[in-house]
Parts: C-alpha cells; sequence; structure tokens
C-alpha cells in the first residue's frame, strides 16, 4: 500500500489537468482510447474534436505521473536531461535515461534523426535509453528509428511492467481504480 502523501501528490498533477481539460474548448479528430483517457472519462468522440490538443496535454500528464512516480519512488532518481533547447530525457533512475511519450505518431526526418542522436549519444556515455511509452498504436517507422538509436522501447504494458519493476508502484492498477471511481472525470 502506498503512503496517502505520495498518492495526493500525484492526485495533484491529475487534478491540475482536470481542471484544464474542463475549460478547454475543442475541434478536430482522433478515434483513440488508452488507460488515462479512462481516468478522465475522455470519450473518443470528445477526443476526436482536437486530437493536437489532447495528444499534447494528456502526453505531459503522463510525464509528469512517471517521472513523479520515479522521483517519490528510486532513490536513484534523475531529473531530465537538457541540451541547449532540447531535453532529450525526462528523468533517470541509475544509468537508465528515460523519455516518457503518450504515442510516437511523428515520423518526420527532425524527429527520427534526434531519437537516433540522443540514443547513441547516451550510449557513448554508459546509459541506457529507455522510452516508457503509454499508447499502443505508434508509427513503425518512429520505433524503428528509436530502436536503430538505440534505445531500449517499453509499449503499454510493458510500460508499466518497467515502472513498477523500477518503483515498486503499479501505476496501472492505481490509474484503473482512479478511472472506476470517476474522481477526475472531466464534466461537459
Amino acid at each position: 500500500m502506498m503512503p496517502e502523501q505520495f498518492e495526493a501528490q500525484l492526485k495533484v498533477i491529475l487534478s491540475q489537468y482536470r481542471n484544464n481539460f474542463t475549460d478547454k474548448e475543442y475541434d478536430e479528430e482522433n478515434e483513440d482510447h488508452d488507460i488515462l483517457m479512462d481516468v478522465f472519462g475522455i470519450t473518443p468522440l470528445l477526443k476526436r474534436e482536437n486530437r493536437q490538443y489532447w495528444g499534447r496535454e494528456l502526453g505531459m500528464c503522463w510525464q509528469r505521473l512517471v517521472c513523479e512516480v520515479f522521483r517519490l519512488n528510486c532513490a536513484d532518481y534523475k531529473p531530465a536531461i537538457r541540451i541547449g533547447g532540447d531535453e532529450p530525457s525526462d528523468c533517470g533512475i541509475g544509468t537508465d535515461v528515460i523519455d516518457t511519450k503518450y504515442r510516437i505518431g511523428s515520423g518526420d526526418s527532425g524527429t527520427l534523426k534526434k531519437f537516433k542522436q540522443y540514443g547513441k549519444m547516451f550510449q557513448e556515455q554508459g546509459l541506457t535509453p529507455i522510452l516508457l511509452i503509454l499508447r499502443e498504436d505508434n508509427l513503425p517507422a518512429a520505433i524503428g528509428a528509436c530502436k536503430v538509436g538505440g534505445w531500449k522501447i517499453h509499449i503499454g504494458d510493458g510500460t508499466f511492467d518497467y515502472i513498477k519493476n523500477k518503483s515498486k508502484f503499479d501505476l496501472k492498477t492505481w490509474l484503473q481504480s482512479l478511472a472506476k471511481a470517476k474522481e477526475f472525470y472531466v464534466s461537459r
């Protein structure tokens, strides 16, 4: 069982996003569904109204939740690595350099080049580049480019297994219980 303070800190993040979602106006398309959508009660119909907005916001929520779980539970936690204006990782644990992604949908050459470049750079520094991706509907070319760059990729349940293994916290089960409780539903 996790301490109440830990759970309260994670719920602060979810509350901030619920408030942002409640105030947002929408207008685009998306058919996807995932556990964070369940937590907030976001239907595919609602998400279709603005794909870019939901992808960006759910992605940042995912990043913050994962990093906070590691920060609060891992003695060897490290903050994001910044290089100039780029942030090629969101956090780290020991020699693992972690980048979180809600979904990888961009196959543009600049994005793929950065994945390859940073993955190899981390390896040269004796670090293990890890991608923790929530969704399973990723662009195959982007996943391939990350693998070529040396990233170890965890997707969907594999991501949750990695988080649980490293932090001893079952984030998936916790999110599922919140979805069932409807505590963070976006009211419309």
